[in-house]
């Protein structure tokens, strides 16, 4: 697996079709489609990734051998980074990915001083909610934000020290 830090408009691209690929396959079952199409433009367009790069967001492609095959986002702020986005397509979940997408981040949280990687996961996603669980995240709560057009997103926090 090699992680490569997203810096250009291509990559940008790459992200945005990924992110149609896994939340299509993914969320539609836990969120429905509406709110899937209007996570998709509000937060994974190419217009709300470059905004959110500028805002300080880091964004990762995932790779293995040729083929990218998931992304993640974070955002380091006061001691933590916050993971706001892991994905990984379908058929790669389930080989050790993103076990290697947190150890990467707890890297790059030691490199940046910051103790804490804290994140937000659907309170229906029990597969990630469990995975995360294993590498040692704990629940922390829960918060449900309104996110616009009618949507709430319905979240537990998580958080793990490194």
């Amino acid at each position: 697996m090699f992680i490569e830090k997203v810096s250009g408009e291509d990559q940008i691209e790459i992200i945005v079709d990924l992110a149609h690929e896994i939340w299509n396959e993914h969320f539609i079952a836990i969120i429905g489609k509406a709110q899937v199409d209007y996570m998709l433009e509000r937060f994974q367009s190419k217009k709300a990734i470059v905004e959110q790069i500028g805002n300080g967001f880091l964004y990762y492609l995932i790779k293995s051998n040729d083929d990218y095959i998931g992304y993640m986002a974070v955002l380091p702020k006061e001691n933590k980074l916050f993971l706001s986005k892991l994905y990984i397509a379908s058929a790669e979940r389930g080989k050790g990915y993103g076990r290697e997408a947190i150890d990467f981040l707890e890297k790059l949280a030691f490199e940046k001083g910051l103790k804490i990687i804290s994140l937000t996961v659907n309170k229906n996603n029990s597969a990630t909610i469990e995975m995360y669980k294993k590498l040692g995240f704990e629940t922390q709560g829960s918060i449900v934000q309104n996110i616009g057009n009618g949507f709430e997103m319905d979240d537990y926090k998580m958080q793990k020290n490194v």
